[in-house]
């Protein structure tokens, strides 16, 4: 079961905010979402923003996205034929909106009733053998057949053979860049046939981004994020693949991994996901008999930060003190900050918001943060 039941439908003013607040300095997925808990509405988020900056130490004036350049983007990504959506609204994946770092506004291309379909991830190596390229492309048609969506990340090697299969049933592909950067560049025929298929294109990057090495991760985040589960077929040591599968167990999804040789190094990875407790699969059955049981569970959204204690509209400067003497290059929990420093946890909230304004730090996964 995939809908949830709370619909949105944002207008363009609203939109236009939001956007500005997305392209604003230190501003990423989870602090937008602290700032619409806190203030209610990405205006009202904006007009505080100098403020809660400055009282985090920043150095200099932060900068906010004006409406000028927000109105040109939204105007140059629907002539191109890109929504930008916000979790909640028609055609946001709803298994994408459960997560506490899901875009505040997603770039759709193509059609949207194919991101509402459940979806099974294929990755892998980029440099693939025949049988992984073969084994790939089963897998995606007989997943497509049993009416699942295929989604991935348009790559060489198994992503594009998972794609090439699954066109007719319907496939994702997840960009690392802006819409009109398409890497690798000789893969822009093969979305051009997504699309045309009914298939979509999503990205949180504005246009004329070209996608950088460290935009892979994020982009493997929306993988797993929109999916049921992530398969990994053919993954060396240190693969990107295997980053995914990583995020897919933190985000509680499922991770399935096909064997492969012990002589081969491109399956020493899937190898040891098996190990670690990765699903074995050797067919599509054993996926759809895995997720089977997690369709029948409603989606919720996550809960929101003022679902508990709420921010603290005016916290001390001593405790503010006392946390960034707290704070170092270690990633450190939220939930240890709070116990060690005894603060409550409204106060802890707030004082890291105004330090990630600041530029001061860095969020991590898993509810883990360090000072810059």
């Amino acid at each position: 079961m995939d809908a949830i039941n709370d619909i949105i439908q944002l207008s363009d003013a609203e939109r236009i905010d939001r956007l500005r607040l997305i392209r604003s300095d230190n501003i990423g997925p989870r602090t937008f979402r602290s700032l619409l808990d806190r203030f209610g509405d990405a205006r009202a988020a904006l007009e505080r923003l100098p403020d809660l900056a400055k009282r985090g130490g920043a150095a200099r004036a932060v900068r906010i996205a004006n409406e000028a350049d927000a109105r040109a983007e939204l105007a140059a990504t629907r002539n191109f034929g890109i929504e930008l959506l916000a979790p909640g609204e028609v055609g946001y994946p709803s298994r994408l909106a459960t997560l506490d770092d899901a875009p505040p506004l997603l770039g759709v291309r193509g059609a949207t009733e194919t991101l509402v379909r459940p979806m099974i991830a294929i990755v892998g190596s980029r440099n693939a053998s025949a049988a992984g390229l073969k084994f790939a492309s089963q897998l995606a048609r007989d997943l497509g057949d049993a009416g699942f969506v295929v989604i991935s990340g348009l790559a060489r090697g198994i992503d594009q053979a998972a794609h090439r299969a699954s066109i007719l049933s319907g496939t994702v592909a997840v960009l690392a860049g802006g819409h009109d950067r398409i890497y690798p560049p000789e893969h822009e025929e093969l979305l051009a046939a997504i699309l045309d298929a009914k298939g979509a294109a999503i990205s949180e990057m504005p246009l004329r981004h070209e996608p950088r090495a460290r935009d892979f991760p994020r982009r493997n985040r929306l993988i797993s994020g929109a999916a049921l589960g992530v398969v990994v077929i053919e993954a060396a040591h240190r693969s990107g693949s295997l980053i995914t599968a990583r995020m897919a167990g933190e985000q509680g999804r499922e991770v399935f991994a096909v064997p492969g040789s012990p002589l081969d190094p491109r399956a020493a990875g899937t190898n040891d996901l098996i190990k670690q407790g990765a699903t074995l699969v050797t067919g599509a059955s054993d996926i759809i008999n895995a997720v089977a049981p997690i369709m029948e569970r409603p989606l919720a959204l996550p809960l929101r930060e003022d679902d508990g204690d709420t921010f603290d509209p005016d916290p001390q400067a001593h405790d503010r003190e006392q946390l960034v003497s707290l704070l170092g290059p270690s990633p450190v929990s939220i939930d240890d900050l709070i116990r060690i420093s005894g603060m409550a946890p409204s106060v802890v909230r707030t004082l890291l918001l105004e330090l990630e304004l600041a530029g001061r730090l860095e969020r991590h996964g898993g509810g883990l943060v360090s000072l810059l």
